[in-house]
């Protein structure tokens, strides 16, 4: 087994977190059209906004474009929150399993990685961390813009 992690980070917005969540809920697809940093964004298998949907998405982390595929675990409209499980690419080279959530409380998005390393020198997720929180400063920035 090797060793597992959490990470959390919060950030504040000025657009009404709502907005973001409502965004990757029903229209995921539209990030690659609001966020630079993302190049390709694709449904794999099922339907926008439902539980077991799989994702495809390419983007730029670090000045280096990776991959990544992940299925929808949980939705909970309630909470705001969105659980995504990896299943495919880059980060599966350096963690057995790692999951990432999105939740929304008035002005604050959180994201919260749970993962568990292959081996233990291999890094803390913080470059996908950076590209998360880069997506969501420049989804927010759309909102603002209306």
């Amino acid at each position: 087994m090797g060793i597992k992690g959490k990470l959390i980070a919060s950030m504040e917005v000025k657009c009404e977190g709502h907005l973001i969540h409502d965004l990757m809920h029903t229209n995921t697809h539209q990030a690659a059209n609001i966020s630079p940093t993302i190049h390709h964004f694709e449904v794999h298998e099922g339907e926008i906004g439902k539980v077991g949907t799989i994702f495809n998405m390419k983007y730029n982390e670090d000045v280096q474009e990776k991959t990544v595929k992940y299925e929808i675990e949980a939705i909970d409209s309630y909470k705001k929150s969105i659980s995504r499980k990896v299943i495919g690419g880059d980060l599966l080279d350096f963690y057995s399993s790692f999951t990432f959530v999105s939740s929304c409380e008035q002005q604050w998005i959180t994201w919260t990685f749970e993962y568990e390393k292959k081996i233990e020198n291999n890094p803390e997720p913080l470059n996908f961390l950076g590209f998360i929180l880069n997506a969501t400063k420049n989804i927010e920035g759309h909102f603002l813009k209306k």
